[in-house]
């Protein structure tokens, strides 16, 4: 065992982790916690006086545990397994020639069961939420684009600082045996696209519900509701690496506090869609398995030997995106730290 991988190293290194980035987190995203923090209290303060109960928060705290725990019981490879495969099983045994085919993509489907459990778990708040609160706009979970482009620079920026510790982190063994979560991504083309396709709908229906659902629902929790979101979204990572499970923490209050910042889920989406998918490229590259094999069955081959440059070139175009909201905002930067200095200098 490596000595990195020894428990008592693993809980500092998490620990230093947090105690490092947590300042950064604060000085970037105060002002939007104190504008949450006072509109929640607005909030409150008006239902206080028109003497009426805000009832957002305990129906959205019930679908929660509804959903949660539908998914760590019907959701599982186990479930399918138990429930699912021999049905599938018999379905093809009976009818040869059938698009299913369990014998080669029985884990896939089961993936698929997982992706299919979490996509409709996810979206199942949506589903309901106006049969509760006529008045409510969808649209307000997140999922306005208006003013995604001019903050696009913070998606850049989460990209600069995550690949390089993504290139470091994906050297660990732990990582290289998770990643992919479906095992045989990397056996043909087919299998590596079809996952990753319901990687990403999984990934974007998640960000609805923790940064879209959750934040809307709970408004009157203030820069709480960032908080208290950031427990469950720790404990679905429960059961991946050490590291990753602890490191939700911190992404959960950046990617919630992104949200809330740009009223949006869709910079949140983009830095956890290329997360994930620089997950499994560096996993499978670290054990010599990227696909080759156009599908499981053919003998053609395509060949892609550029994932490294193409991850570094993205890093590049990200860092020059940061580059230049850095210099269109120069005059104002310098014109913020002109007066910090002119006040501390004040008698």
């Amino acid at each position: 065992m490596s000595w990195l991988e020894l428990p008592a190293v693993k809980i500092a290194i998490s620990l230093l982790l947090w105690i490092a980035v947590a300042p950064f987190v604060w000085w970037f995203f105060r002002g939007t916690w104190r504008e949450l923090d006072a509109e929640g209290l607005a909030l409150r303060r008006d239902l206080a006086a028109r003497g009426e109960i805000d009832y957002r928060p305990m129906v959205a705290l019930a679908l929660v545990a509804f959903v949660q725990t539908f998914q760590e019981y019907y959701g599982r490879p186990d479930f399918y397994v138990r429930a699912l495969s021999t049905v599938i099983d018999r379905h093809a045994r009976a009818h040869p020639g059938s698009l299913l085919n369990p014998r080669a993509y029985d884990e896939l489907y089961m993936r698929a069961w997982w992706g299919l459990t979490r996509i409709g778990g996810y979206l199942l708040p949506l589903a309901v939420w106006r049969l509760f609160f006529r008045r409510d706009s969808l649209l307000d979970f997140g999922l306005r684009g208006r003013g995604f482009r001019a903050h696009a620079w913070i998606y850049a920026l989460c990209v600069v600082v995550m690949v390089p510790i993504l290139m470091l982190v994906s050297r660990q063994p732990d990582f290289a045996d998770y990643y992919p979560m479906y095992k045989q991504a990397g056996r043909s083309w087919l299998d590596f696209l079809t996952w990753e396709v319901i990687y990403l709908a999984q990934f974007f229906t998640l960000e609805i519900y923790f940064r879209g659902f959750w934040l809307r629902a709970m408004r009157t929790f203030g820069s709480g509701a960032i908080f208290s979101m950031v427990v469950p979204y720790c404990m679905i990572h429960y059961g991946k690496p050490y590291h990753e499970a602890m490191a939700a923490v911190i992404a959960g209050v950046v990617l919630g506090s992104l949200s809330m910042k740009t009223r949006s889920i869709y910079a949140g989406f983009l830095v956890h869609a290329t997360v994930a998918v620089l997950n499994d490229v560096l996993a499978l590259s670290r054990r010599g398995a990227l696909p080759e094999l156009l599908t499981p069955t053919s003998s053609t081959r395509v060949i892609f030997r550029h994932w490294s440059s193409v991850i570094w070139i993205a890093w590049a175009i990200a860092l020059a995106v940061l580059a230049a909201k850095v210099r269109r905002s120069w005059p104002e930067l310098t014109a913020f730290f002109r007066d910090r200095r002119r006040r501390s200098a004040a008698p």
